[in-house]
């Protein structure tokens, strides 16, 4: 068994507390929020202890789930890492390329896991679309969602965007040769709406759209590749693919076929709880390492920089008010 601790007991981190004391191969030992009443709230839910420090938890454990906001991802899992402590990190892996460069060489320091909360990479969809698509040539995602309070510490690329990011670069085997992306905050202090056409340096090109001030929820993907066109709908749980080699022949198509697939439901968290037990207890392969967790921040943050870079020609010319 492994012995897990939780720093965070906010949204996410009462969720990692239930994972684990489901999980088969997890011990959950206690968990650490500054706020104590939350903390004494969830830990009773889990059926866990409060530990008293982020210090004493992770003298308490092997492992450390850090469910923090984004901010206080690095001086939690580095805490964790120099303590010789596996840590699973929330995404994104930092708040900044240099936090997240330092943890990933702490991992390699201390041959500890560090694995990253891309839940994408655990779900039946990514798994169905991968399988099915080798050498994409154009992705278009779209995920939009009504207006919540929660997650407006942070733009949307960070909320939202960076989920379709991290699932785009894992189909994408080439490095990113440019971005050009727009944004506009709305509803709060950072932005609510972006799109972003990211280019790779083989030609691929990809369209991502984050909307969470839409009114009605929309989880969407579209590939084109010589493998066929894909169409997949997240909230229907839908692929479609059109291509040569899968499905049933379309009658006077000249021998394309179509493949209608629908996939029940996964535990996606589950499903990561376990991995990251597994590669902690077993020394196995870490599904979403560091260098996942880097890549995927550093396509959020020229993003970021593209979208500063529109606002400051809108502002200019003034189709938007500075």
């Amino acid at each position: 068994m492994l012995k897990v601790g939780i720093v965070g007991a906010g949204h996410f981190g009462r969720f990692h507390a239930l994972k684990a004391r489901d999980c088969a191969r997890e011990q959950l030992v206690a968990l650490y929020d500054p706020d104590r009443e939350r903390a004494r709230l969830v830990a009773q839910e889990a059926g866990c202890d409060v530990a008293a420090s982020p210090e004493s938890l992770v003298d308490a454990v092997d492992a450390v789930i850090v469910a923090t906001p984004a901010e206080y991802h690095y001086p939690a899992a580095s805490a964790a890492l120099r303590a010789g402590r596996h840590v699973l990190v929330e995404k994104p892996i930092a708040a900044t390329l240099d936090e997240a460069r330092s943890l990933a060489a702490l991992a390699r320091e201390t041959g500890c896991v560090l694995q990253v909360g891309h839940l994408l990479r655990y779900s039946s969809e990514h798994r169905a679309i991968s399988e099915r698509i080798g050498k994409p040539l154009y992705i278009e995602a779209t995920r939009i969602a009504p207006f919540k309070p929660r997650g407006t510490d942070v733009s949307v690329i960070l909320d939202l965007m960076i989920h379709d990011l991290d699932l785009v670069l894992s189909l994408v085997d080439s490095p990113i040769a440019s971005i050009d992306a727009i944004g506009v905050a709305v509803s709060s202090a950072h932005e609510d709406i972006s799109n972003a056409r990211v280019r790779f340096e083989n030609g691929c090109v990809a369209s991502i759209s984050a909307s969470r001030i839409s009114l009605k929820t929309e989880r969407r993907m579209r590939v084109f590749s010589e493998e066929g066109y894909l169409s997949a709908d997240f909230m229907q749980k839908e692929l479609t693919m059109i291509g040569r080699k899968r499905g049933l022949p379309l009658p006077g198509t000249g021998g394309f076929r179509r493949e209608a697939l629908r996939w029940s439901e996964n535990d996606c968290l589950a499903a990561e709880h376990e991995a990251f037990a597994r590669a902690c207890l077993e020394r196995g392969p870490v599904l979403v390492d560091a260098e996942a967790g880097i890549r995927a921040l550093d396509a959020a943050i020229r993003v970021k920089a593209s979208m500063d870079q529109s606002r400051m020609l809108m502002e200019h010319s003034g189709l938007i008010t500075a």
